[in-house]
């Protein structure tokens, strides 16, 4: 048999309708149930992998990894010691729900993997054994003949074999809102991803128009596949704003700790207070001094921000790409 193309390097828009059939083992009458069972064995099932996260836990406890939730922490078990139970309550109660507010903003963040699981088809028209069936989309296999309608959304990458007026929305892969036309001619092999006017790429939709086309990649061999694997695969890196707001609160720390001791210093050699209050009043004095809601307040402001450009229409789009000319970009701000 030969090797089907199990990874998306290979490339099949340069090449005609009967080249890739034949790279595939297919035809233009579909697999046979045998057959489609067996490349299910080997490619296993067209759905995107999901990799293993961070533990609930885990996600939950490192919002206590910073200087300022240290200061404030260590003011809980110096009130302890003291034996103010309601000053620590207080305390623990900051800590905790500027922990909460991290954990939920987090959450949110993580939506994007599951946001693109969403957009990969449930069901799929599928030609097997000389007979057009309907079955769960991730059972797909490399070969599988597939007909699209208006309205479907695109179970695999596909090579059109067949079109009638087939126009498929690719936003979520090359940002170009307009429906593009689909064809069956081959395409020069460095074309871009927005021009290669002969497959569908997975997780796209149908606007009109219908067509009948190969599936030559399923999973995580697809191209959203990749996007999922690059979202998975990412790494946290710290942004200027974000390694400049550690800074800060790093010096504020230190501020906060100078001030404090200056104030049990005064306190007990100038004034002569009893240790039991001046020790009190300055773990209030941290405590007041160190702005836990900081965070919070940031990510507020800047989401804002965002929402006052949006309503300005302040978005840049690509809106024509070319294999030699590359992208024009058209600026939407009002």
């Amino acid at each position: 048999m030969t090797k089907l193309h199990d990874s998306p390097q290979q490339q099949v828009h340069d090449q005609g309708v009967d080249e890739v059939l034949t790279a595939l083992s297919s035809s233009s009458g579909g697999l046979s149930a045998a057959e489609a069972k067996a490349r299910a064995a080997q490619y296993g099932a067209n759905a995107l992998p999901q990799a293993p996260g961070p533990s609930l836990f885990y996600r939950f406890f490192k919002h206590f990894h910073d200087t300022l939730i240290y200061v404030l922490l260590f003011a809980a078990a110096v009130t302890t010691l003291l034996g103010h139970w309601l000053d620590t309550a207080v305390i623990l109660a900051v800590v905790v729900i500027n922990a909460i507010i991290g954990f939920i903003q987090e959450g949110k963040a993580e939506q994007a993997l599951a946001g693109i699981r969403q957009m990969l088809s449930v069901h799929a028209n599928v030609c097997r054994d000389g007979q057009w069936q309907q079955l769960p989309a991730n059972e797909l296999v490399p070969g599988d003949i597939v007909k699209l309608r208006s309205g479907d959304r695109v179970p695999a990458d596909l090579r059109m074999l067949e079109t009638t007026e087939l126009r498929v929305e690719e936003s979520a892969l090359t940002g170009e809102s307009m429906p593009v036309s689909k064809q069956t001619a081959p395409v020069a092999a460095d074309a871009p991803l927005g021009d290669r006017s002969c497959l569908a790429f997975s997780g796209t939709l149908v606007t009109s128009g219908r067509g009948i086309a190969v599936v030559t990649a399923i999973g995580a061999a697809t191209e959203i596949g990749q996007i999922n694997t690059l979202l998975s695969d990412v790494q946290s890196l710290e942004t200027p704003l974000t390694k400049q707001m550690n800074q800060f609160g790093r010096y504020l720390a230190l501020a906060i700790a100078m001030l404090t001791l200056l104030m049990l210093a005064i306190g007990l050699l100038v004034h002569q207070y009893a240790p039991a209050d001046i020790f009190l009043a300055a773990i209030g004095f941290a405590v007041a001094a160190i702005p836990e809601g900081l965070p919070a307040i940031l990510t507020i402001t800047l989401a804002l921000g965002v929402k006052q450009m949006a309503g300005r229409n302040a978005i840049t789009r690509p809106f024509k790409c070319g294999s030699n000319t590359g992208c024009s970009y058209r600026n939407l701000f009002g």
